[in-house]
């Protein structure tokens, strides 16, 4: 019987040297240098089998801090927090600018209201199935069978056709509004219709 490892999660902080690398490459490559760079640091320190870059990946505010000021002019050196767990690596920013800061505030704040909103979606399903459910025990509230109470239907009926008058007046008086008198064509000029 083989023993089953326990995955254990290795968090470290480095700081990047990144100045010295990127200064031997052409200007239009040294922010891809640097990330390249920061890559096989955090290969070499975590002890990546085969120092593969590909089991290193960085997190997408890191990618945008890297690439903010352009590919010529990436930052010297920069701060990261390094995770592991079992052989997945992921590098992520520790010090976040205002700009990014904010950045990444709003873009939780919408992964969160779109949870939220699958949660309300999910317990709306869950209600439409109880409804199902019920609906054989509520016969004797809805006598014509469609799924609705014939008290509530009326309310609603008299809602609904009185919100359809007020529409149909809308659009009647808009109609009105925009009507002009035009001339009928008759397929002679007007001058000679008048002089007829």
């Amino acid at each position: 019987m083989a023993e089953k490892k326990q995955e254990s999660k290795i968090v470290r902080e480095y700081i990047i040297p990144l100045r010295e690398k990127s200064r031997v490459v052409p200007r239009y490559k040294k922010t891809p240098k640097a990330i390249k760079t920061i890559k096989e640091f955090v290969a070499r320190h975590m002890k990546v089998e085969n120092r593969d870059l590909n089991k290193v990946k960085i997190d997408k505010d890191l990618n945008q801090f890297m690439w903010a000021r352009g590919i010529r002019k990436h930052p010297h050196k920069i701060k990261v927090k390094v995770t592991k767990e079992g052989e997945n690596i992921k590098v992520e920013l520790v010090d976040y600018p205002n700009n990014l800061k904010f950045k990444k505030l709003r873009e939780e704040r919408k992964v969160k209201d779109a949870l939220e909103s699958i949660d309300k979606n999910k317990t709306m399903m869950q209600k439409v199935k109880e409804n199902m459910q019920n609906k054989g025990k509520d016969e004797d509230k809805d006598k014509d069978k469609d799924g609705i109470d014939d008290k509530k239907e009326a309310i609603e009926m008299g809602k609904t056709s009185a919100e359809a008058t007020k529409d149909m007046e809308k659009a009647q008086s808009k109609m009105m509004k925009h009507q002009t008198e035009k001339p009928k064509k008759s397929g002679k000029p007007i001058r000679m219709a008048l002089q007829k």
